[in-house]
């Protein structure tokens, strides 16, 4: 039986983590690619530590590429220096880049590329996970989503020059009570950030309290003792210079905060050809619109697929108990209004287009469609065709 009342905790990052930091370095390696040619091949990594970044990995890039590694190198620069990382330890124009990207194995090539009898195939094996729920506007689990938009606003805030004594690097925790699954307010929030020199953990604690109290809807803040703010005290060295970076490494900050199973594939660095990245919008996709068309109150969805096979090997959905209709049912329709190949998804989303290093920080999931393609897995555009094939 279900519990009637817990406490559920997800956290966040900000831009500025430095696992985030390689996100968006290996993101805008990407749209480099992604920008000259559409159908560009990129599986990037990134590794950041004091004064030093590494970029590693494969690509197939278009016919007379430009793209020099030198460029590369300049485009991680100014990711960097877009983050405002100019310390000592980390400073986007000292930062020694070193970039070792080479040509994806042909024998993965072999197998995603379409053929005279063959379609499309996937980049790699694996399982992906979807998932949307109607306890916030965005479909999206309120602990994450608040999370993020704590970090997200202190960051807007920060580059607008209103927040000069917080630096990039930041993370932030909120626990909420739930009853009869639904959210009711938080018990505790815990926020660290890093901060100029001579701040207490007091003055941030009031330089931050408005945001938190804004993040939340109105009753809902923790009790006093339960707002940790800085807990450890000095947050002075950040970044990458306090602790090293890698991309992929905060996969469960990326989608649902632990609210929903995960795949395990991380997602930047990676062109739409890989499901890792690909199916997994796709499966956010058709669970949002799911809940948005009122056919289930949460719902999870789960694709699978094999390397070099174009049709996923199983889709599955569980509403937990609050659908309106007959999940087998519903696997069978999505897979039908919806073309779940690798191509089907690229070409259904419009994923070949530099749109991903806006992703990389502050969640892949429960942001706004944007005009120029970005985040089109958040539409809900398929609400209705599912409302009449149940109608």
């Amino acid at each position: 039986m279900a519990a009637t009342e817990y406490l559920f905790t997800s956290e966040s990052v900000s831009e500025g983590h430095p696992d985030k930091v390689c996100d968006r370095i290996s993101d805008e390696v990407v749209d480099l690619f992604l920008a000259e040619y559409p159908f560009a091949r990129v599986a990037c990594e990134t590794l950041a530590t004091t004064n030093r970044v590494v970029i590693a990995g494969e690509v197939r890039p278009g016919p007379r590429s430009r793209i020099t590694p030198e460029l590369i190198a300049h485009t991680a620069r100014m990711a960097i220096k877009r983050i405002g990382y100019e310390q000592e330890g980390f400073h986007w124009h000292n930062a020694r880049i070193d970039v070792l990207l080479h040509e994806q194995s042909p024998d993965i090539a072999r197998g995603v590329d379409a053929g005279e009898n063959k379609d499309e195939g996937a980049g790699d094996q694996g399982i992906m996970f979807g998932y949307a729920t109607d306890e916030t506007p965005a479909l999206m689990p309120a602990p994450i989503q608040y999370a993020h938009e704590l970090l997200r606003r202190l960051a807007e805030d920060r580059h607008a020059g209103k927040l000069p004594e917080l630096g990039p690097d930041a993370k932030s925790q909120f626990t909420l009570r739930y009853v009869d699954g639904r959210p009711v307010g938080a018990t505790s929030v815990v926020l660290s950030t890093q901060h100029l020199e001579g701040l207490s953990p007091a003055d941030v604690r009031e330089i931050v309290r408005p945001y938190v109290e804004a993040v939340l809807p109105e009753g809902w803040m923790c009790p006093e003792d339960e707002f940790y703010v800085n807990p450890t005290g000095k947050f002075v060295i950040g970044g990458p210079d306090g602790d090293a970076g890698l991309t992929g490494r905060k996969i469960i900050v990326d989608t649902y905060g632990g609210a929903a199973p995960h795949g395990g594939g991380a997602f930047s660095g990676k062109d739409p050809t890989k499901v890792d990245r690909s199916a997994a919008y796709a499966a956010r996709y058709l669970a949002k619109n799911v809940v948005a068309a009122g056919l289930a109150k949460k719902c999870v969805i789960q694709l699978s697929y094999a390397i070099g096979v174009s049709k996923p090997l199983s889709i599955y959905v569980d509403t937990y108990g609050t659908g309106e209709v007959d999940e087998l049912r519903l696997g069978k329709i999505l897979n039908e209004i919806m073309n779940l190949s690798p191509r089907g998804i690229r070409e259904h989303l419009q994923l070949n287009r530099p749109i991903y290093a806006r992703t990389a920080a502050y969640g892949h999931f429960g942001r706004a469609p944007e005009a120029d393609g970005g985040f089109s897995w958040e539409k809900t555009d398929l609400a209705d065709e599912l409302r009449r094939a149940f109608n």
